[in-house]
């Protein structure tokens, strides 16, 4: 049997406010069928052959690092350019793995601390 993967569940206390987070990421609209204080808030990506990112309330915090991360590549402009947008959208540095060759990568975190890497962009890879 083939699969069709329908959602990438993240864990979350505030998922609206983690939803709204991560359409600014990806650029994906907060699903109009959701609203603040709903359990469970999904970003819908133009593209419905892609998954979904759903955020669902759990009431435990988030205590180790993630076993499942996202890797993300910037269509237009730098790794860079994203790493500050994304500082300024309210991401936070984990760790930074950039080298003096142009490659590696950053590790961030959203605003409940689930990392996802920012690695270089199709225009740096050539």
């Amino acid at each position: 049997m083939v699969f069709k993967i329908q959602h990438i569940t993240v864990d979350s206390h505030a998922p609206y406010a983690l939803a709204e987070f991560w359409s600014v990421v990806t650029g994906w609209p907060v699903s109009d069928q959701d609203e603040p204080g709903s359990p469970e808030v999904a970003v819908e990506p133009p593209d419905r052959a892609l998954p979904e990112l759903l955020f669902v309330t759990v009431p435990e915090t988030k205590t180790v690092k993630n076993r499942l991360h996202l890797d993300l590549v910037p269509l237009t402009g730098t790794r860079d350019e994203e790493v500050d947008r994304l500082l300024a959208a309210g991401a936070t540095l984990v760790d930074d793995r950039r080298t003096a060759n142009g490659r590696g990568w950053v590790v961030l975190a959203d605003p409940e601390g689930n990392e996802f890497c920012v690695e270089a962009s199709l225009a740096e890879r050539g």
